[in-house]
C-alpha cells in the first residue's frame, strides 16, 4: 500500500510517521519509509537547494526541482518497493507540490495536477494521511523545532514565508481533501500522538 503523510509546516507529519513504522514493525509488515524531497539520491543533491533559506528560487524552477525529485523517487524507490508488495509511507508527495506551488504560490492547481501525472506516471497514494491544524500553531512548532536541530538556516525556507502564504497552503490540502475523500483522512494535529496513531491505524484498515 502507498500511503502519503500530508499537512502545513509543523502539523507533526515525522512524529506520526514514527509511530506507524513502529507498528507495521509490530506487525511485521515489509515497508520502505522515504520523503520528499530527499527519498532518493537526485532529491538528497536537490534538498538543499529547496530548503535552505538562502536559496532564491524563481518560482517555476522551485516547481520543475521537485518534479524531477519526483520522477526519480517514483522511478528509483517507490515503484520497486510497490512491486515487492511493500508498504510506502512517505513524508509529501505530489499534494504537497500542488498546495505549496499551487494555492501557495498561484500557479494553476489543474496544470500542475496533470504535471504531477506525468512526472509519477499516474502513481498516486492509496490512502493520503492529512495532519490539519490551526497555521500559526504549526509555524509556531515548526520554528521551534528548526531551533532546537539546528535546522533554521538549512532546511527553513517555507517556514520564513509569510502567514497569508501558509493559510493558502492549509486551504489547498482542505480543497484536495474534499476532491478526494476516498483517499485522504482529515486528521485533528492538535490530538495527542497516541490519539493520531490509532486513528491512522483504523484509516490504513490496520485493525
Amino acid at each position: 500500500m502507498f500511503v502519503t503523510l500530508e499537512g502545513i509546516e509543523g502539523a507533526g507529519k515525522s512524529t506520526l510517521m514514527n509511530l506507524l513504522v513502529q507498528e507495521l514493525e509490530k506487525r511485521g509488515l515489509p515497508f520502505v519509509r522515504t520523503r520528499e524531497p530527499g527519498g532518493c539520491g537526485l532529491g538528497a543533491r536537490l534538498r538543499p537547494l529547496l530548503l535552505d533559506v538562502s536559496s532564491s528560487l524563481d518560482s517555476r524552477a522551485e516547481l520543475f526541482l521537485f518534479l524531477a525529485d519526483r520522477a526519480q523517487h517514483v522511478a528509483e524507490i517507490i515503484r520497486p518497493a510497490l512491486e515487492r508488495g511493500e508498504w510506502v509511507l512517505c513524508d509529501r508527495y505530489a499534494d504537497s507540490t500542488i498546495a505549496y506551488q499551487g494555492y501557495g504560490r498561484g500557479m494553476d492547481a489543474d496544470r500542475l495536477q496533470e504535471l504531477n501525472d506525468h512526472a509519477t506516471g499516474g502513481l498516486w497514494p492509496e490512502r493520503t494521511l492529512l495532519l490539519d491544524l490551526p497555521v500559526e500553531e504549526g509555524l509556531k512548532r515548526a520554528r521551534a523545532r528548526n531551533g532546537r536541530e539546528g535546522l533554521s538556516t538549512s532546511e527553513g525556507r517555507f517556514e520564513a514565508e509569510e502567514l497569508a502564504f501558509h493559510q493558502r497552503i492549509r486551504q489547498g490540502f482542505l480543497a484536495r481533501a474534499v476532491r478526494w475523500p476516498e483517499r485522504f483522512c482529515v486528521l485533528d494535529a492538535r490530538r495527542s500522538p497516541e490519539e493520531l496513531l490509532k486513528a491512522a491505524v483504523a484509516a490504513l484498515n490496520l485493525d
